[in-house]
């Protein structure tokens, strides 16, 4: 754990995912990151030790995006910090290329992302929870020229205060369950799935069901199905049946950089037709090798006559009920509008995540924040949130941002450009803040 007293930081991140380790790594390669003067940031993660969807490494599945778009090579193409480098260091790159293959499994690329964070893990506390945020007490939001971070142990429940310039908020997604339904040991979301399982003994898991059209239940439910080969493996889809994932080049253009500019400039009906016409890019969708693979499994089952994968096609969970060791849930199918029971000893909600929503963190500085007519997050272009003159810091959002930035917001397609500009407008700031602006833009251009 990092150790971090009362100075003033350039910035402190909430958070410390992929998102946030991107930052730290474009803020150390920044070309204005001078030895004299380096840009100074700490960052905060309430888990116990860095971690990217640890409990959805199921063995095998691959990253569906290229190897390339890793935290730092669109922005930098020579950086130490990049895949490519990982695998050098690793002595595998010639391994690899003679896989003659974009997408590495999701357990390497997490291996790399751990690789990368051993670089810059001196800035980083750990089981720390980030409470609040506020001008330092007894001065007003706009007289400060920096925020207060108050920070809790999760273990020891101690507080202690940090200070910033500016703060990029990267608290992750938020599982989402539906209305009515709790966690608990048998009912669980995608992401605890592989904790949950493996506490559970396989001989006691007969009856298994999951939840959801997209990639992870469709993961999921190839993997209960060959981890358990005695149970029966339902998957309950809201649609009919899964949906194919558009990875063909043209609809990948929707994460290139320069959507983002398309996307953030664009008029309403430019934003509405992203969505109408390529959320089918990323969400509840699936990739084309899963599908086959689950269908073939399912096919040869009729060879074989005996079934025990099956797919409850457009129907609808109304309720989940607890009976000792069972899991009784309610079902409703939109074919023949019937309802029916299924009695499970473990279900999986794949049922994807809610946007981060920075409100409640921010406190009594949200009132500072402007809405849009939609009373959502008004968000600069460099992913600072446009706030009023009584708030001079900057609050920058890692997520959160499909309204304003597009599909990318969230995803690891964009995040080494992402993180660049962030870091950007941080170190411009900074600059204006200490020279003022005239000289700042002087300065920007003789470093072009």
């Amino acid at each position: 754990m990092g150790t971090f007293g009362h100075e003033i930081y350039d910035v402190v991140g909430i958070g410390f995912g992929p998102s946030n380790l991107s930052l730290a790594i474009a803020l150390e390669e920044h070309q204005a990151n001078e030895r004299t003067r380096p840009v100074t940031a700490a960052f905060f993660e309430r888990q116990p030790a860095f971690g990217w969807h640890r409990n959805m490494l199921l063995p095998s599945t691959t990253m569906q995006i290229s190897f390339l778009k890793d935290l730092a090579t669109f922005r930098n193409p020579v950086s130490r910090f990049s895949f490519i480098s990982y695998l050098h260091t690793s002595g595998r790159l010639p391994q690899f290329v003679n896989t003659q293959d974009f997408f590495p499994t999701r357990q390497e690329f997490h291996q790399y992302l751990e690789w990368a964070e051993s670089s810059v893990t001196d800035r980083v506390s750990y089981g720390s929870e980030v409470t609040s945020i506020r001008p330092p007490r007894g001065i007003g939001a706009g007289d400060a020229e920096h925020l207060e971070i108050e920070v809790r142990d999760v273990h020891s429940g101690a507080t202690r205060l940090v200070r910033a310039r500016n703060v990029t908020v990267s608290t992750g997604l938020v599982p989402r369950m539906p209305k009515g339904v709790e966690r608990d040991e048998r009912v669980w979301h995608s992401s605890e799935f592989l904790a949950k399982f493996r506490r559970m003994d396989p001989a006691g898991l007969n009856s298994v069901a999951v939840v959801g059209a997209g990639q992870s239940a469709a993961e999921i439910a190839r993997f209960l199905y060959d981890s358990l080969p005695h149970a029966r493996v339902s998957a309950i889809l809201p649609a009919y049946g899964y949906s194919v994932a558009d990875d063909t080049p043209f609809a990948n253009q929707v994460f290139d950089p320069g959507a983002v500019d398309e996307y953030y400039f664009g008029s309403d009906q430019t934003r509405e037709a992203f969505w109408r016409y390529h959320k089918n890019t990323n969400y509840s969708v699936v990739d084309d090798e899963v599908i086959r693979d689950l269908y073939r499994r399912s096919y040869e089952e009729e060879v074989r006559s005996s079934r025990r994968l099956f797919f409850l096609n457009l129907t609808r969970v109304n309720e989940v009920k607890r009976s000792g060791d069972e899991t009784r849930v309610s079902l409703h199918s939109l074919l023949d509008d019937g309802a029916r029971e299924l009695d499970v000893d473990a279900l999986v909600f794949a049922t994807g995540y809610d946007s981060m929503e920075p409100s409640g963190l921010l406190g009594d500085l949200d009132r500072h924040c402007l809405r849009d007519e939609a009373g959502r997050h008004r968000v600069g272009r460099d992913y600072r949130l446009v706030t009023n003159p009584e708030l001079p810091c900057g609050i920058y959002l890692q997520g959160g941002t499909e309204h304003s930035h597009g599909l990318t917001s969230s995803l690891l397609s964009n995040i080494a450009v992402r993180s660049g500009e962030i870091a950007d407008s941080i170190v411009q700031r900074r600059t204006e803040h200490e020279f003022g602006r005239d000289v700042a833009l002087e300065i920007e251009r003789e470093t072009l």
